[in-house]
């Protein structure tokens, strides 16, 4: 039977800040992260910061891929310890994880098939059909001499400049649209505003939509256990499967 959180505290962990938000509170609070952060100065940083805060779940947006409601590997651009912690310990909560870029696009997500694409430290990116989610690793993907993240990432802005990342992006967001064939394009993260215009077919997205998707995470979530995270499908009552892979 599904039962509704009321109130969700939802972490958004990326590779220069951690930014956290929750149920009813109108400004995200944020603090640095980089490669000496490890999962349990996140958590103890976390609980400081939001200590004048309420909340009774958690939704963690994770730089990385995941899979049964846990990271599989180690962030290239954190400190080590993530695989393998056990978060609702931790927390003293109920958890769900869910790679980064997913959760912004679950907050993204209007109808039908969409990909999104979060241009930040890397290149993030999911694709949403019919309501159900699906993690993607498009960065790591061949392009040119070497991947989509390479060029389209902060190591290609910093490396081409701005006006040749930007030729790029767009290049790279052709391709991938003609490969893929979405009906909605979401390009995010937050290089996004670097961008002169968007390539055809697309929309922008926002971070704050990395917190809508947290909370989305929780609506009509089911009652026992928290291995595999459901959403509801978008529009309708019925509950699909939220792949974690």
């Amino acid at each position: 039977m599904a039962n509704k959180v009321k109130s969700v505290l939802v972490i958004d962990i990326g590779g220069t800040h951690v930014k956290v938000l929750a149920t009813g509170q109108k400004t995200m609070r944020q603090f640095e992260s980089g490669p000496s952060l490890t999962p349990r100065k996140m958590v103890s940083q976390v609980r400081k910061l939001v200590s004048d805060w309420k909340y009774g779940a958690i939704s963690i947006g994770y730089p990385g891929p995941v899979l049964l409601n846990r990271p599989v590997s180690e962030p290239w651009n954190l400190g080590k310890g993530w695989k393998g912690f056990n978060f609702e310990a931790a927390f003293k909560l109920p958890v769900r994880f869910i790679n980064d870029a997913a959760m912004q696009a679950l907050g993204s997500y209007k109808r039908g098939k969409m990909l999104f694409l979060g241009l930040g430290t890397g290149l993030g990116s999911a694709a949403i059909v019919d309501g159900i989610i699906e993690p993607l690793e498009l960065g790591h993907l061949p392009y040119k001499e070497a991947t989509f993240e390479d060029y389209l990432g902060i190591r290609g802005l910093k490396k081409y400049g701005k006006k040749k990342w930007r030729r790029y992006v767009a290049d790279a967001v052709e391709r991938l649209i003609a490969a893929l064939e979405p009906e909605d394009v979401v390009i995010g993260g937050g290089n996004v505003h670097r961008l002169e215009k968007l390539p055809p077919g697309c929309r922008a997205g926002s971070n704050a939509n990395a917190f809508r998707g947290g909370f989305r995470l929780w609506e009509n979530a089911p009652t026992r256990g928290n291995a595999d995270t459901s959403v509801t499908r978008f529009g309708k009552r019925r509950e699909t499967k939220l792949a974690m892979a």
